[in-house]
Order: structure tokens, then sequence, then C-alpha cells
């Protein structure tokens, strides 16, 4: 196993399974509006699940250093079904929440409470195939690295 950014094999392999899935919401997102949106990079929500990517691909790569029968293994992939479960159920709940509250707050603008004025967040959770999506990357990114 090459370690060629901290030292730390599963770490490395997580860095760029996140910097990968940041990467691709850019691209992802102009494909669809046509417009460059480098701030995407550093957000949360979006094609591909980067939380996602990220824990899968730490995931393999415990199980390749590891073996998959190992307690360390067992531990990662607990934590991953944990977050993808997270992230298509209560973050993307979260979500769905803040349109609502935003389009409220959109109709509350003639007196608007302090509270009232700044938007929520409304891209905080992923689809379930947005966190399949991570789930490929983190995967494939695993074994190739």
């Amino acid at each position: 196993m090459t370690i060629f950014l901290t030292g730390n094999f599963v770490i490395d392999v997580a860095l760029v399974a996140w910097f990968a899935a940041q990467s691709l919401k850019i691209l992802t997102h102009y494909c669809k509006t046509r417009q460059v949106r480098w701030r995407l990079f550093f957000s949360s929500g979006g094609m591909p699940s980067s939380h996602t990517s990220t824990v899968v691909s730490a995931t393999v790569a415990v199980g390749r250093i590891c073996g998959t029968t190992s307690p360390e293994f067992a531990i990662m992939l607990i934590l991953a079904l944990i977050v993808m479960y997270d992230a298509t159920g209560v973050r993307l709940e979260t979500g769905r929440q803040a349109v609502i509250l935003n389009y409220i707050m959109d109709h509350w603008r003639e007196t608007p409470p302090e509270i009232f004025q700044k938007d929520l967040k409304e891209l905080v959770g992923h689809t379930p195939i947005e966190v399949l999506a991570g789930a490929a990357l983190g995967l494939a990114l695993g074994f190739i690295l």
C-alpha cells in the first residue's frame, strides 16, 4: 500500500475520495445548468455524496489492510452504513423542511423578524442515488488506490 499524502494510507484514500466527490459536484452541476459554481466544492449535499465516498473508500482501504474479518473493518462498515443512512434520512428531511420554511419566510417579507433575514440552507442531504454514487466512487477509489 503506497502512502502519498499524510503517511496514513486510509486517510490518504479518504482524502482523495472526498476531493474527487467534491470536484464531481461542480461538474455535475455544470452539466445540469451550464453554470460553474466553485463554492460547491466546500458545500454539503449534491451529487455525488462526498460523505459516502469518503467513508466507503476508507472502509475498503481498512478491509484491504486488515482483512474483511477484522474488528477494524467491522467498525468502518458500521460507520459507513450509519453515514449513508443519515445522508438519505435525517439530512434529506432537513433539506425538505428548509424548502418549506424558506417558502413561508418569502411570504412574510412585509414585516420580517430579524431571524428571517437569511435563507436556510436547503441542500443538506442526499437522495438515495446520490448516496449510491458516492458509495460507488468510494468503492472504486478504495480498490484503485
